[in-house]
């Protein structure tokens, strides 16, 4: 019969709520990166960039367990383009690194998140 093989018009198209929740999160997230003091606005730059250069289908990013020497390495980079910033202020010892550190690994997690809810859509 013909209304077996009929394929109504309004499922070939999206949900548009669909990404609603993705865009609410993005939101919630660049309100609070809002907040952040300016030196720590300027690393979160810093980190964003080098996620992007890394962000593409089979980055070291998205491996199942990121590789811990990657991701000192990376931190260690973006460490020193950032420390002729910091140099002028009384930052501790050990403080800098680890503030990168978190940054990239709060990043990193965003992402993989992100990639992962929308593969679930496809």
């Amino acid at each position: 019969m013909y209304y077996d093989k009929y394929f109504p018009f309004y499922a070939a198209y999206a949900n548009p709520l669909l990404y609603e929740g993705e865009r609410m999160q993005e939101r919630e997230f660049e309100l609070m990166k809002s907040y952040y003091p300016l030196t720590v606005q300027r690393i979160q730059e810093k980190v964003e960039e080098e996620c992007q250069l890394l962000d593409y289908e089979g980055s070291r990013l998205y491996d199942e367990y990121p590789d811990k020497y990657m991701l000192h390495h990376l931190c260690m980079k973006i460490k020193n383009e950032v420390e002729p910033e910091m140099s002028a202020q009384a930052v501790p010892e050990n403080f800098l690194s680890e503030l990168v550190q978190v940054l990239l690994c709060q990043e990193i997690s965003r992402r993989r998140c992100r990639r992962q809810r929308c593969r679930r859509y496809f």
